[in-house]
Parts: C-alpha cells; sequence; structure tokens
C-alpha cells in the first residue's frame, strides 16, 4: 500500500485495523478473504492481504499477496471499487462463489475485501454454520458502510480469541439469540445450569459471579454498546471474552461475543508465580544466611592474633561475600539468570577497598550479557579470586596501576580476560601455587567446563583468559 497504491496514512491504518480482525471474518464466513487496493496510476488492482477459515477448506491453494491484476481482468472488485452495487454469488472459473465487498471510510471507498467459497451445493446449513454466516453478513455490511472496523482500541487479548473458542450472538436487550457448544460448556465450567439461549446474558453472567466470594471481572462488558474486552472469574472459572457491538445504520443489532475457558492457563500462571516467588525468597535467605557466616569470619577474625590466620579468614569472608552477592542479584531477577555486569562492576569496586590507598585503577569493557545462576556463581568467585590476586601480588612499593576485567560475549560463548600492568608472572609460576589460583583452575575447568590461561606480557602485566560455553536453554 506505501509503494502502489495513493492511500493515506489513515486510509492504511484502517485497512491495518480490518486485517488484524479478519480472521474472525473468514472464519464466520467460511471463506477465503483477499484485500485489493486499486494501483496509484489505476492500472488495475494489487492483492494486499489473504486470509484463509479455520472452518472450512480454502479455495486459494497459494498465496496471492503482491499480486497485480490489470484493469479489465477482475470485474467484480472493479465495480466494488467504482461504488456500484456489492457484486455476491458470482461464480469464477472453477465454479467458486465469488463476492466483492468495498471497504468504506469516511464517505470513500479505500479498498475491497473478496470473499471466496467453496459452492456448499444443496447441502443445507446446521444451526450453528447459519449463525456464523448471519454474523458474517452483518460484519460485511458494516464494513461496506464504514462502520467496522472503527477507531476503537484493540488489546493483545482480541488476538487471542477465535470464533471456535466460544460464540454467542444477542440481541440489542443481551438476550442469547444463539450459543455455540464451547460457549455453552465454558459458562457451564462458570457454574451455569441449564441453557443459555433465551436469557438475558448480563444477568446469567452477574448471578454466577455473585455466587462466588472470589468473583472478579464485570457482568456489564456484556451488556452490549461499544466492543469491550476482558476476563470473568469466580471461585471455580476463568473466561475471556470480547464483545463486538453490530451496529447498522447507527441501529445495534445485539453484540458477537468471542470467549473462551482459561481457567487452566490461570491456574498453571498462578502456579509459575508461587514458585517464582518462592524462589526468589530462598535466594534472598541464602544470601542473608551467607552474611551472617561472612559476619561471624570477620568477628572470628578480630580475635586472632596470627597474621597468616587472620588473612585466611579475611579470604574466606570475600569468598563468601561474592556468592551471597549472586544470590542478592537472583533475589530480585525475574527468573533464574542475571546480568552479570552489574555483578562483574561490583566486584571490580572491592579491588579499590583491597588496595587501600586509592593507587589502583579498575573497569570494565565489554558486556557479559544475562547468564544462568549456576553459571554466574562460580564465574563471580573466579573473577573475585583474579581481581583480589592482581590487587595484592601485582603492583609493588605502592606503584599505580590498573585492573581490567575485557568481557565478550557472541550467543552462547563468553570470553574473559583479566589483564594487569604490574609486575608479570614469577619464574616458577603454577596455577596451583596458592590456594586462590587452585580455586580458580577447578572452578574453570569443572564447574563451568571451560578453559584458561595465564600470559605473562613482554611489557609488563598479566593476562588471564578464560573461555566457557553457555547452554542455549538456561542463557537468558
Amino acid at each position: 500500500m506505501r509503494f502502489q497504491t495513493a492511500l493515506s496514512p489513515a486510509d492504511t491504518a484502517w485497512l491495518l485495523a480490518l486485517v488484524a480482525d479478519w480472521q474472525m471474518i473468514a472464519d464466520l464466513a467460511f471463506s477465503d478473504l483477499v484485500l485489493w487496493v486499486e494501483d496509484v496510476e489505476a492500472r488495475g488492482t494489487w492483492a494486499a492481504a489473504q486470509i484463509r477459515p479455520t472452518t472450512g477448506p480454502t479455495t486459494l491453494l497459494e498465496d496471492v499477496v503482491g499480486s497485480f491484476v490489470p484493469t479489465g481482468r477482475h470485474p467484480a472488485v472493479e465495480s466494488a471499487l467504482a461504488g456500484r452495487a456489492p457484486v455476491g454469488g458470482v461464480p469464477d472459473a472453477l465454479g467458486r462463489a465469488v463476492h466483492a465487498v468495498p471497504v468504506r471510510r469516511a464517505g470513500r471507498i479505500i479498498a475491497v475485501v473478496e470473499r471466496r467459497r467453496e459452492d456448499p451445493g444443496t447441502r443445507s446449513a446446521g444451526a450453528l454454520e447459519s449463525a456464523y454466516l448471519e454474523v458474517a453478513d452483518e460484519l460485511f455490511e458494516m464494513i461496506r458502510r464504514g462502520e467496522f472496523p472503527g477507531d476503537t482500541h484493540r488489546s493483545e487479548l482480541a488476538d487471542s480469541l477465535r470464533v471456535g473458542d466460544g460464540f454467542v450472538r444477542t440481541d440489542p436487550a443481551g438476550v442469547v439469540r444463539f450459543a455455540s457448544p464451547n460457549a455453552l460448556s465454558a459458562y457451564r465450567r462458570l457454574g451455569l445450569v441449564g441453557d443459555l439461549v433465551g436469557a438475558r446474558l448480563p444477568d446469567v453472567t452477574a448471578g454466577l459471579l455473585s455466587r462466588r466470594t472470589q468473583a472478579h471481572g464485570s457482568p456489564g462488558l456484556l451488556a452490549g454498546g461499544e466492543g469491550t474486552e476482558g476476563e470473568l472469574e469466580n471461585a471455580t472459572a476463568t473466561l475471556r471474552i470480547r464483545v463486538i457491538a453490530v451496529r447498522i445504520r447507527g441501529e445495534s443489532h445485539g453484540s458477537l461475543i468471542l470467549l473462551r475457558d482459561v481457567t487452566e492457563l490461570r491456574s498453571r500462571e498462578r502456579e509459575l508465580l508461587s514458585k517464582d516467588a518462592t524462589i526468589r525468597e530462598i535466594h534472598h535467605r541464602v544470601k542473608n544466611n551467607l552474611q551472617t557466616v561472612a559476619a561471624l569470619l570477620r568477628l572470628q577474625g578480630r580475635r586472632l592474633s596470627n597474621p597468616e590466620a587472620r588473612h585466611a579468614l579475611d579470604e574466606a569472608v570475600r569468598r563468601v561475600g561474592s556468592i551471597a552477592l549472586v544470590h542478592e542479584t537472583l533475589s530480585h531477577s525475574a527468573g533464574d539468570a542475571v546480568d552479570f555486569d552489574d555483578i562483574a562492576d561490583r566486584l571490580l569496586r572491592t579491588v579499590l577497598d583491597v588496595a587501600g590507598d586509592g593507587t589502583v585503577r579498575a573497569e570494565r569493557v565489554g558486556s557479559f550479557g544475562s547468564l544462568p545462576g549456576e553459571v554466574a556463581t562460580p564465574l563471580a568467585m573466579v573473577l573475585t579470586e583474579l581481581i583480589q590476586n592482581a590487587a595484592e601480588h601485582a603492583f609493588v612499593d605502592g606503584r599505580p596501576g590498573h585492573i581490567g576485567v575485557a568481557a565478550n560475549r557472541i550467543r552462547d560463548r563468553v570470553k574473559v580476560r583479566v589483564s594487569d600492568d604490574g609486575v608479570g608472572l614469577p619464574a616458577d609460576f603454577s596455577a596451583e601455587s596458592s590456594l586462590g589460583l587452585s580455586i580458580v583452575s577447578t572452578l574453570v575447568q569443572t564447574e563451568l567446563g571451560g578453559s584458561l590461561a595465564f600470559e605473562s606480557r613482554g611489557s609488563g602485566g598479566t593476562t588471564v583468559s578464560i573461555a566457557l560455553d553457555v547452554p542455549a536453554a538456561r542463557a537468558g
């Protein structure tokens, strides 16, 4: 429409709103629908959109969107575009009935909906099919008069309801003229005894909701008037509904109501919310317990006179703190994944506390992305050990220095480089030479299934490279 027609943005928005709702119309009409728009140079018509019914066979085995039909070869569509009487029931070359319905907006015809359906032959329509076709004809009449789709806002709820889920037709007073079997089953789940046909739907719904103390939703949604949508819920069931007011020439012809029983879906959602809240609470309590352990270790360390023993307890406090940090972040996350960039930045800030005199700077470049908790916890401990080790041993005699953490995330592959510009590695370096580096090696290779490499740069300084995979199923 943008490149092949002269339609205005408002016209285009109207047609987009129509197309957003026409799966419902196709299902009610048991017909394929094709939206035709006139070429900007009036050389013919373009197929802008197409939909097939889910309630019957299709007449269009191939997609026709983007097809161009020159003037003179599409008489039914051209007649409707010209404003002549809608053409209906004209058989095509294969004997299928073709109807052309003009799409009117603000008094102008801006497009044509072609309705194609297999010839039902002599078969008589049942009650359900007749009710569907009656509403379809009314909606097509509203389209022809510029009364549908209208300018009302549509939420995502409208796209989740289908004609086959549940269909109710009411008259202008709200009395049910027809209810499909699925709609009746949904109301029985809500507590209905008896039939819906002949009953005033708002009254019936109000009675079903008022019988339960846990009632939500307003039966006024079903009272007709402007189209609306929402949910009706009591202690036994939850129904999702959409009401479409049928108005022709400004007069009410009742309402079309689509509904679905979503009781099981809402029950599962509540279970998931409960489990999510429980998991968050567990992470919160684990964090609190770890902080308690760290506090006890600090108290014990203050009572020790042996510097080596006190230093060992300080390192234990730091390791416990890095694990607690991950659990604290998980307790605020929507799922079992955390934004690891925030954790890395908080770990780096501890370097300044360790250096003490403000001579060591630390920064992060790149992004880790979102990591699952089972990866974040050991990786946080690894970074803590490497940062602490660099801060304590890379810079001698109080010289200033820089520690950097570079992260590179490509899909499910994470590469990390922890670098400093200090004195470099000693000649007799071994990853097993200290408890901290032994912990790093074990966590990277065993817990994370990654690789680890130490490099002493010729210009001074050390780089530790880590590479690991984050399985797609666990990645955030």
